[in-house]
């Protein structure tokens, strides 16, 4: 049996209740990408009363290829970078962007426990884009602390990261 995340931390709560805020003050709304937190970015977005219209959409990309035929990322980029870098966090984002209507996008790529022999355990890469232009990539090292740790370690970076991206972004022109 693997370890589950168990119960949201309250300071991941909280920052998903601040980001929510935000993007409800802008009207902006947000996508996810997801691969190694399986849709819990998502699933947290939705879960606060009020403002979870704010959430736009939301991809679970697990596989290799749920990335590329989801995201339209090109096959020999998750080959030649592998499915956990910077480059394949970024174009997580970016297709997240590109396939939805919302401003504000995170991509999310990582080992939230053991996997092949020269996999990092709790190396999860994250990336934001926006509508406006802004780009972000956050490379986070965990370590070998079980998978719900990296998994609420994921969320509240992610959560920081869309904070970020929000408070540089402009509301859509009419």
């Amino acid at each position: 049996m693997t370890e589950p995340l168990g119960a949201v931390p309250d300071d991941v709560l909280k920052l998903a209740q601040r980001v929510l805020a935000q993007a409800c003050d802008k009207d902006l709304s947000i996508a996810t990408a997801e691969s190694c937190t399986g849709g819990l970015l998502a699933s947290l977005l939705t879960d606060v009363e009020g403002a979870s219209h704010a959430f736009e959409r939301g991809y679970v990309v697990y596989s290799k290829q749920a990335k590329c035929e989801l995201l339209g990322i090109a096959p020999e980029v998750v080959e030649r970078c592998n499915a956990v870098t910077r480059e394949v966090a970024e174009a997580m984002a970016s297709g997240a962007l590109a396939g939805s209507h919302a401003d504000i996008a995170l991509g999310i790529t990582g080992f939230a426990g053991p996997g092949a022999p020269d996999d990092e355990p709790g190396l999860v890469h994250l990336a934001c884009a926006t509508r406006a232009g802004h780009r972000a990539h956050r490379e986070c090292h965990f370590g070998d602390v079980g998978r719900g740790e990296v998994r609420s370690g994921a969320l509240r970076v992610a959560l920081e990261m869309m904070g970020d991206g929000l408070r540089v972004s402009d509301p859509p022109t009419p």
